[in-house]
């Protein structure tokens, strides 16, 4: 029951950080939350940064195979932006906890890896280099993280815009660097 335990583990802190808000999340608040021994919890995860991680990179999966699974790309970035928003309380909670620093940087390596993973899917940039569409993703990602941090209860009244605009940036005739003149 591993992934049973690492679950109700990951549940502990998610309550730690949006119900009771705490600015310093341990592995002692942890344990006690979910009424398990210091023990159990090294047992699963050997630090609250690999905790986060494996919470961050269970929800992105969830995001991309619910994204992957819209009929064309710009369903499959609104499902995105959806999640996403939806996520973003409890974000922003952990953002003001001692592990803001490392779950930002957790966020970041997880939109890098969903927008690589999207793209290849949908055969997005086919004719670019790898040099280029390193570029490329990278952009994407820190523009929509971008956006994500500064969302507005406005930009939610205009989230199909939003996302028409983005995948229409996205997916612009990007020629290879070599077929420029």
């Amino acid at each position: 029951m591993p992934a049973d335990m690492k679950r109700t583990i990951a549940e502990a802190a998610q309550v730690l950080l949006t119900d009771r808000r705490v600015k310093k999340l341990t592995v002692k608040d942890i344990v006690e939350q979910c009424h398990i021994t210091r023990q159990a919890f090294y047992y699963h995860f050997e630090d609250i940064p690999e905790l986060l991680r494996w919470m961050i990179d269970g929800y992105f999966e969830q995001v991309l195979r619910r994204a992957m699974d819209e009929a064309d790309g710009e369903a499959g970035l609104r499902c995105f932006f959806v999640l996403a928003i939806n996520a973003a309380p409890y974000v922003e909670h952990g953002m003001k906890t001692n592990y803001g620093d490392e779950l930002r940087r957790l966020l970041r390596q997880s939109f890098r890896k969903y927008f690589d993973l999207a793209s290849r899917h949908r055969d997005m940039y086919p004719n670019c280099p790898h040099t280029q569409l390193e570029i490329i993703l990278r952009y994407h990602c820190e523009a929509i993280l971008g956006l994500l941090e500064n969302w507005t209860d406005e930009d939610t009244e205009r989230l199909d815009e939003i996302v028409h605009t983005v995948y229409h940036i996205m997916t612009a005739d990007i020629p290879p660097w070599g077929g420029r003149k």
